[in-house]
Parts: C-alpha cells; structure tokens; sequence
C-alpha cells in the first residue's frame, strides 16, 4: 500500500503534512490473541512506556488498554485487549470477550498476535473473531525463543501453514524485545493507518487516568508475587486517588475471594504484602513523576467474579 502523494501544484505544504510531503497519518490498532503470547509486552513496546501490565499469569489483562505512539508522521492508537476466554464461563469472562468483540468493530487495523511454533484451537477461536473488512496482520511473537537452527528448520512450514489459515494482508515474524523489529512493525503498520490529523497531544502515552494506572500497577505486583498460588479472579480497587503538588496518595484495597487467598497475599509476618506494596509504590513515582504514598489493604468478597452488578462496580464493562 502506498501513501497518497500530494499534487504537483500543491504549492505550501498543508499544516498536518510531514516535511516529506507525506499526509500524516492517524488511525486505531487493535493488538489481539489468545492469553500468554505477549499482547500486553508488544504493546507496552510500541509505546515505548510501560502502559499495559505484564505477567506470566494468564488473564492478566482486563481492559481494553489505549497506548499512543506520535511520530513526524503518524500517530498510532494501540487497543490492547484482553485475551480471549476459551475456559470458564464466569461474569468476568464474558465481560473480558466483550472487551475483545467490541474492540474489533470499531479499529482501523487489526494485530493478530501468536507465538513463533505454536497455533492451536485458542488460536482459531480468536482468528473466528476477526473483521472481514479490516486489515488483519499477522504477528509471529517470540522469535526469539527459537535458536538459530530450530528457527530456521521450524519457522518455514509453519508460516506457510498458518498464513494461509486466513487472509492476512502480511505476516511478520518479530520479536517485541528487539527495537529493530519493532521500528520494522511501526513502519508496516502505518501504511494501513487513514490520513488524518492526530488524536492526542504528541506527548500523550494513554487515555487512561493515573487512577486507574494505579490499580494496574498494583495488580501486577500481586500476580508477580503470588504466582500461580492466587486465582486470577483477585482484581484491586482503588478507594481514593488523591493528588498534592508533587505527591500522589493513593488508598487501595485488593479484593480476593477467600481468607486462603488472603493469606498468600499477606505472607510470613507481613514480608509479600511490604515488598508487594513497595514495588508498586516504585513504579508509580516513575509513571507519575512523582511521590507516592501508598497505603493497601486486603479485603475478602467471595464470588464478587461471578456477580455482573460486582464487575460493573469494580469498574468492568
């Protein structure tokens, strides 16, 4: 796809037109795929900031994420969603598919993310999901999880059989650790963006509020530090965000559903709760460029995952 050049008797370029003679171009993109291939770590490096949370736990994202990426030439709307749920047929999960579906009916371009050497049913299950009127890439993460010989015995055949599975305007191979590879994404995907002025301010990173960055952050930690110990239902509520010149205080209470998961959170005298806690409060003062006091409690609501009036309230769509 080529940009469109302007006339020859254009004469002053126009005010959204790039030094280049280039139309700017702006446009959404939705980064979806099954749990655990690396949607939120793809985006986070697109943005080039920390914006989406990451863990090994599946499920770890609940809601569709904006990260905004400003170029000369460009601004890119990146939607991070939820993975897809294939598993279990509770309230949170269908409020996280809905996330999905809805996400897709309203994008410019769509990033189908799998993980290099594996495509299975989960796989198909998100590919059924795709527009059929929207440009769908296909992006083979974790490339570089494969030495060289296996890459190069592995990766062949296997993009020849999952290209064409499904129309993808193009498939690239990638890693999202590697700048390289992600200029490289930066550039195709541009092409698919429409002409148009930006969005957001050229220093905007998402249109999420630090309040809500907050709850994130502090949900990562949790996840980061309970392992596969705490079920993934475990959700954090901001109870007061409160902001003072150069001091953000911050009061939250983690929700979990039983005086086990408690427990876990809490740890030996208190020990994974404190290191929980400053992790959090960290990596708020870099987000925020700020000072912060965080104060976190823990709370038991047994079945609050499963109750569709409960999700809305703790902020789920």
């Amino acid at each position: 796809m080529t940009d469109q050049q302007p006339p020859a008797d254009a004469g002053t370029p126009a005010d959204d037109m790039p030094a280049d003679g280039q139309a700017f171009r702006c446009g959404t993109v939705a980064i979806v795929g099954r749990p655990n291939v690396g949607k939120s770590t793809l985006m986070n490096a697109l943005v080039g900031q920390k914006i989406s949370i990451t863990s090994r736990k599946a499920q770890t994202t609940r809601h569709r994420i904006t990260g905004i990426q400003t170029t000369d030439d460009a601004q890119f709307v990146f939607v991070d969603t939820p993975g897809f749920q294939t598993q279990h047929a509770t309230a949170l999960n269908r409020s996280l598919n809905r996330a999905v579906t809805s996400t897709l009916s309203s994008v410019d371009v769509v990033l189908f993310v799998i993980e290099a050497g594996r495509f299975g049913a989960d796989d198909e299950k998100v590919l059924a999901l795709l527009p059929k009127n929207t440009p769908v890439l296909l992006i083979v993460n974790k490339l570089d999880r494969l030495e060289g010989e296996t890459r190069d015995r592995v990766m062949f055949p296997f993009l020849q059989k999952v290209a064409g599975v499904y129309p993808f305007r193009e498939t690239v191979p990638m890693s999202a650790k590697s700048r390289d590879h992600i200029a490289r994404l930066l550039d195709i995907v541009r092409a698919y963006l429409p002409e148009g002025e930006p969005i957001y301010d050229a220093d905007a990173m998402t249109d999420r509020s630090e309040r809500f960055m907050a709850s994130e952050i502090l949900r990562e930690k949790v996840f980061r530090w309970t392992g596969d110990e705490l079920p993934y239902t475990s959700t954090v509520v901001i109870d007061k965000f409160e902001t003072t010149g150069n001091l953000r205080r911050v009061f939250c209470t983690i929700l979990v559903e039983r005086d086990a998961h408690k427990a876990m959170i809490i740890g030996n005298k208190g020990a994974r709760l404190k290191q929980i806690s400053t992790e959090a409060r960290l990596d708020m003062e870099k987000l925020f460029d700020s000072k912060v006091y965080l104060e976190v409690w823990i709370k038991v609501k047994s079945g609050w995952a499963d109750n569709e009036a409960g999700l809305r309230a703790y902020g789920y769509e």
